[in-house]
């Protein structure tokens, strides 16, 4: 029997990396305006991480149970095409992000915080939480954010898998 992969290990097979909204991409609060529409902030550096790894040929997926133009519209703006919301059962439609894009669970990544995560937490080849998610979900996690949700956690993990992977970051700074 061969010994239980690393995160590094774990983050270096990575081709596909889905992530939550609410608690990851944001710091999980709504904000209500005076017509009810729901309002979002997402922090700039996790958007940078993301089109750092769509440049190095990770796909990047958005698997939310909640519904919202706006995370459809972040989406669109960051080159996100795999967006797949109001999906309660989050284990099916884990499944088909991986089927869309012809991958197996162990070559792809899931970040979650809270307990609707925890099923495909369990199934991805890498999974990957928040500094403040939930003691069962950081328990599940094969890596944990040094930073809170919609604080630049999605930005520490593509970076985290970026070196994993082998991406020369000073290169990338001297250009």
């Amino acid at each position: 029997m061969s010994a239980a992969l690393s995160a590094e290990q774990r983050a270096a097979r990575v081709r596909l990396l889905a992530l939550d909204v609410d608690g990851v991409l944001t710091d999980g609060r709504l904000y209500y305006g005076p017509q009810g529409e729901a309002l979002k902030a997402f922090d700039v550096r996790d958007g940078h991480g993301i089109k750092m790894l769509l440049a190095h040929g990770v796909a990047v997926a958005i698997l939310s149970a909640r519904q919202s133009d706006i995370v459809a519209l972040r989406a669109r703006e960051l080159g996100i095409t795999r967006v797949l919301q109001g999906r309660g059962d989050k284990t099916a439609g884990f499944s088909e992000l991986l089927g869309d894009a012809g991958l197996s669970a162990d070559v792809a990544g899931y970040v979650g915080d809270d307990l609707p995560d925890l099923p495909v937490l369990r199934v991805a080849g890498f999974a990957a939480t928040v500094a403040d998610a939930r003691d069962e979900v950081k328990s599940a996690a094969h890596w944990i954010a040094p930073a809170a949700g919609g604080r630049a956690a999605v930005r520490a993990c593509a970076e985290f898998i970026l070196r994993a992977q082998g991406v020369d970051f000073a290169a990338m700074v001297q250009g």
